[in-house]
């Protein structure tokens, strides 16, 4: 039944007759995009922190 359910039936389960539920489908979540932040971070972030700076963050 599940695999009916993968391929995009929609499945209703009923008691005596009477529809108490349906199984659909999930919509597939998004692919993430590799690349999508291309351009958008500037060198400066990978740049090492200053020694004061580490120090606040304990490192």
């Amino acid at each position: 039944m599940l695999a009916r359910v993968e391929a995009g039936e929609r499945i209703v389960l009923a008691r005596h007759g009477k529809p108490i539920a349906q199984l659909v489908p999930l919509d597939p979540s998004p692919r993430r995009q590799l690349g999508f932040l291309k351009g958008s971070v500037d060198g400066v972030f990978f740049e090492l922190l200053p020694n004061d700076a580490l120090e606040r963050w304990g490192a």
